[in-house]
């Protein structure tokens, strides 16, 4: 069989460049690949009495009432620091069915490791109430953990963890607020966020004091996320902000999403709603990717909704990507629609495919069909490429 393929990819001449038709996924996944990773359950360290504070180890742990404001106490702390220390304090999580911890989850029943404060483990991994054997664990804890980083008199680092996730301190002090009210977590938070100057690569203080603002439960945090959707916002800022919107916000998040692909006048920032909308779990949220893919200004935005409904599969999203294939002006997006097909499952893509490789009038559109046949080993291809190329 091997061997009539590389007959087959022989007589085809097929040259194409793989890397540069994955058009979407790098670029999508750059921003959020390092910040939220899909995982499988967690069963995380066993937290205190009251639930709201997590277990440290290695460090030294004081508590105390919070003292007038929230930002006035958490800003005179850091003022005061000259050595590196951690402020935390907790809040009510975002409803959700999984535990949020950091990003060396050790994939087993064990779930999350203890999370390490000090050296560059920065990422977050959101496990969700079930492991690959199908084993439900009970939800996580409600409650979220939020840490500051201070030295020489400046806050450098924003950690969040589910309160129930065990905290190496690294040998620092950690001191531990009480009494801190939510809202006055979202407005400290906020003011972060809107300091951030520019759209860093890394994990910026601004950009994981809004991943925070997204995992609070309070009602101003999401009067805080609407606000950074609004147009005068920076761009990048309404790019990350809507990711967060269709990953932990639910039906309100959904119902910004939908204001801002029809009304930011970004292509950038409607393409990243594309990937939002792909990994909310409210019932709309393919309809709304479909009317993307057909009705958006950019052929950029509309070739993303394609590649991300590939992703969904099902019906709608199939005669969407057909449609494209059919009707869309722009060769481009057709070729990124075909590149969609070759994402379904093969019992699916593979015939579509073919009938795309046989009748479509664009040669270029024919060409991608073919491409992507050639690279899918498929033995209905092979009979295809065969018929084709025989005598």
């Amino acid at each position: 069989m091997r061997s009539d393929w590389a007959r087959v990819r022989k007589i085809l001449g097929i040259s194409f460049i793989v890397a540069g038709l994955v058009w979407a996924f790098a670029v999508q996944m750059r921003g959020e690949a390092g910040r939220v990773e899909a995982a499988g359950p967690s069963r995380s360290a066993q937290s205190s009495n009251s639930g709201d504070v997590p277990v440290f180890q290695n460090g030294h742990l004081g508590k105390q009432p919070v003292r007038g404001t929230l930002a006035d106490e958490v800003h005179k702390w850091a003022a005061a620091t000259t050595t590196a220390r951690w402020l935390g304090y907790s809040v009510a999580a975002v409803e959700g069915d999984g535990t949020i911890c950091c990003s060396n989850w050790n994939g087993s029943d064990r779930g999350c490791s203890v999370c390490q404060l000090e050296g560059n483990h920065n990422g977050l991994s959101v496990n969700s109430g079930a492991n690959e054997k199908g084993t439900v664990h009970l939800e996580g804890s409600r409650r979220l953990a939020i840490l500051f980083r201070a030295e020489n008199g400046k806050i450098g680092k924003i950690r969040v963890f589910s309160a129930d996730c065990g905290i190496d301190a690294g040998g620092k002090e950690v001191l531990w607020l009480e009494g801190v009210k939510d809202n006055e977590s979202v407005a400290l938070l906020t003011g972060y966020v809107t300091a951030e100057k520019s759209d860093r690569e890394d994990e910026s203080v601004g950009k994981s004091a809004l991943m925070a603002i997204a995992l609070h439960e309070d009602p101003s945090a999401e009067k805080a996320l609407l606000s950074f959707v609004e147009p005068e916002r920076p761009e990048w800022l309404r790019r990350e902000t809507v990711f967060w919107l269709g990953e932990a916000r639910g039906a309100e998040g959904f119902r910004a999403l939908q204001r801002v692909a029809r009304t930011d006048p970004s292509a950038h920032v409607r393409e990243q709603v594309t990937f939002a909308l792909s990994v909310s779990k409210e019932p709309g949220a393919v309809n709304e990717i479909i009317r993307m893919a057909h009705d958006d200004t950019s052929a950029q935005v509309r070739g993303q909704a394609l590649f991300w409904l590939a992703q969904k599969a099902g019906k709608q999203a199939v005669s969407a990507i057909d449609g494209a294939i059919q009707n869309d002006p722009d060769t481009e997006v057709k070729k990124k629609a075909v590149f969609a097909l070759s994402q379904l499952p093969k019992d699916e893509g593979v015939p579509k495919l073919i009938q795309v490789a046989q009748s479509n009038k664009n040669p270029e559109v024919r060409k991608q069909a073919m491409f992507w046949l050639g690279q899918s080993e498929d033995p209905r291809a092979l009979a295809f490429f065969e018929k084709v190329l025989g005598p």
